[in-house]
Parts: C-alpha cells; structure tokens; sequence
C-alpha cells in the first residue's frame, strides 16, 4: 500500500505543477501560492512514503532523483511568489519544475516496466503514467480555480473555461488510454495466478477493476459534460460544487488504479 500512495501522492503534485501553468496571472498571486504550497506538500509526503525499490535500476534512480529536482523547484516557486524573483522567473519555474515531474514519470514507467512482460509493456505504463497525472493535476486546479471565484469574483471566466477543456481533455485521454490498455490485455496479459484477462473480469477478485471504471472513468466522462455546460453559461458556483464531485471521483479512481498495478500487474 505505500507504492500505491507513493505513485498517488506523486502523479498528483506533478499534475499540479503542469497544470498551473495553464493559468493567466489574473487568477492571483495566492492562487499560485496556494496551489504551489499544495503541490509542493505531495510531492514532499511522496518522497516521505517512499518504499523501498523493489529493483535496483537506473530508471528507478533518475525517477527518484527528478523527483527531488520538481520538489526543490515548486518549495522555491511558494517562497518566491509575489515576490520579483517569483514574478519574473513564473514560467520557468513551473516549466522546470514540469519537466522534472515529466521525467519522474518516464523513469518511473521505464523502471516499473521491467517488472512486466510484453514489448509494449514501457510505452502502456508511460502513457498510463502521464495521463494519470494529467487527469489529477487537471481535476484538482480546475476545482480550486473554480472556488476561487468567490475570492477574486472579477476574474474572467475564460479562465475556469481553459482549465476546465483541460480537464476535460485530460479524462477523454484517460479513457482511450485505460481502453488501449484492457484491449491489449486480453491478448498477452495473466493474473498473478495464472488467469487471462477474460476469465479475470469475471470473477470475484475483479470487483476492484469494474469500481476503478465506474468511480475513475465513467464517472469522470458524466461529470465533464455537466462541468462543460455549467461553465459556458458562466455558473462558476455551480461548475465549483460538480468539480468537487468530479475530484473525489478521479482520486477514487486514481488510487484503485495504482492499486491494480501493483496487484495485478496491469497498468489501468
């Protein structure tokens, strides 16, 4: 269990990080304080529930190595913020701080990769890997930007409207990446006991499986239409109160997924 909060806790801070950078300035120098300050804080308890390598790599080693890298950046970008130095150097920052995370989840696929079978095996984790990411990282600011409506009311909706596409976005590649995933699995993939993917989705031990779909991906894909169409009409409040939902669904979605990775050996 402490891999499946390490790789949690991580995706989130570097989805965070990329993601903050697709705010305008307008938003506030305590919106990136905060955000950065939250990033930060994950990324640090990451590194704190870190277990042990289950094999000593170079992949495993870079992984942990740019993850410091990101922490460093974003614990600089919160001290820096509203500030000349923050201010001035915003961009780049979040840019490095990005690539680190960006890098982490590279290595770390390449490195959990060599666990598993199948040629394909470091290119499915990848894409699992980032989009993971980018889904958390998405749904997280996009409910904080949308709460902080009722702090800064005259910010430009077109603000909540850009996060939100991403959001958006984020989960329709989710999905196609989880589906690419299960479609190659009924070909080449087997349960720790021995099973094939079909038999597996039929049984009992795939209880987790079906409530990682309905919770991380079905309930995600509802939600965005509702999130859409809220925020074209401008209902910041109410796009707010449906983000919240879709948070806590993709953080119960997030978390099963890590679980069957480190379960069943199937990057979901």
């Amino acid at each position: 269990m402490s891999f499946v909060l390490f790789l949690f806790l991580a995706h989130l801070g570097i989805g965070i990080s990329g993601s903050l950078l697709l705010v305008s300035q307008q938003a506030g120098v305590k919106f990136f304080r905060f955000n950065a300050g939250l990033a930060a804080i994950l990324l640090l308890l990451a590194l704190a529930v870190r277990p042990g390598p289950l094999v000593s790599t170079v992949d495993q080693r870079i992984a942990l190595l740019s993850l410091i890298v990101s922490t460093g950046l974003m614990i600089v970008y919160w001290l820096s913020a509203g500030r000349v130095f923050g201010s001035r150097f915003r961009t780049a920052l979040l840019s490095a701080a990005f690539i680190a995370g960006m890098t982490t989840l590279v290595a770390q696929a390449l490195g959990w990769s060599t666990l598993q079978t199948g040629p394909s095996a470091a290119l499915i984790t990848m894409a699992s890997f980032v989009s993971s990411a980018a889904l958390l990282g998405g749904s997280c600011t996009a409910m904080i930007l949308g709460h902080w409506y009722l702090v800064l009311p005259s910010m430009d909706v077109s603000l909540l409207q850009r996060v939100v596409r991403f959001q958006i976005g984020s989960t329709l590649i989710r999905l196609i990446v989880v589906g690419v995933v299960v479609a190659l699995a009924f070909d080449n993939w087997q349960s720790p006991r021995g099973a094939g993917f079909d038999r597996y989705i039929l049984s009992v031990e795939s209880v987790f499986f079906w409530q990682r779909a309905l919770f991380g991906l079905v309930g995600p894909l509802g939600l965005s239409y509702l999130i859409w169409e809220t925020a074209r009409i401008r209902a910041t409040q109410s796009a707010t109160g449906i983000l919240y939902v879709d948070f806590f669904t993709v953080i119960v979605g997030e978390v099963l997924a890590k679980y069957l990775l480190i379960s069943q050996r199937v990057p979901l």
